[in-house]
């Protein structure tokens, strides 16, 4: 298993990348299936927690994360404060409640709706992400 909560499989050549999301169920089966799709992945619950593994992670090269988040932030804030910090950073905002806000969507962002399927997801970000 390539990941558990924010750790990852050292030393391999597999491109870093960050799912934010609350819902335990819905990490586990993303996370399967971007590792599934040549990806490692960190995950966390919370916008505050995943800025910090972004400062202490370099490697990281594409963030996934969800609307609505266990914290004080959301999603699009998350996304807002990425942009701002890592501007060359792939970021895909997913939610199945709110719908693309263009006021709150960073500037090279992304927006899928659910439902959709983990397959949705990695699609997108491949797509992102030719670089990695």
């Amino acid at each position: 298993m390539a990941s558990q909560t924010e750790t990852t499989n050292p030393g391999a050549d597999r491109p870093v990348i960050l799912i934010v999301e609350d819902e335990a169920l819905t990490i586990m089966d993303l996370g399967d299936v971007l590792e599934g799709g040549g990806y490692d992945t960190v995950q966390c619950a919370s916008a505050e927690r995943a800025l910090s593994i972004l400062q202490a992670r370099p490697d990281i090269c594409g963030l996934v994360t969800d609307v609505q988040l266990s914290g004080r932030v959301d999603g699009f804030d998350l996304a807002a404060s990425v942009a701002q910090a890592r501007p060359n950073l792939p970021i895909l905002i997913v939610s199945g409640r709110a719908s693309p806000d263009p006021e709150r969507m960073p500037e090279g962002a992304q927006f899928i709706a659910r439902p959709c399927a983990g397959e949705d997801i990695l699609a997108r970000l491949k797509g992102l992400m030719p670089h990695c």
